[in-house]
């Protein structure tokens, strides 16, 4: 597999909160596309096959927001 697709829900209560979000992402080495919807509460992240699970998790978590699921791949990850 020559990427990884994450998906996280998480709890973002307006645009601020979303474009943390979107900045981490863009900031992250090896992200290829992200898309963070502040309607569906959800950040879907793509990227190269070197960038784990636990990196983009982290990431996301150092904004403060709160990742209340996630999905590695189509697997249910713990958060």
């Amino acid at each position: 597999m020559a990427e990884h697709n994450y998906k996280f829900n998480v709890s973002m209560t307006c645009g601020g909160c979303s474009g943390a979000v979107e900045r981490v992402l863009k900031k992250l080495d090896g992200v290829k596309s992200y898309d963070v919807s502040l309607d569906t509460q959800t950040a879907t992240v793509k990227t190269e096959e070197n960038v784990d699970y636990s990196t983009v998790l982290e990431k996301i978590k150092k904004t403060g927001k709160k990742v209340n699921s996630a999905e590695a791949d189509g697997v249910v990850q713990s958060v």
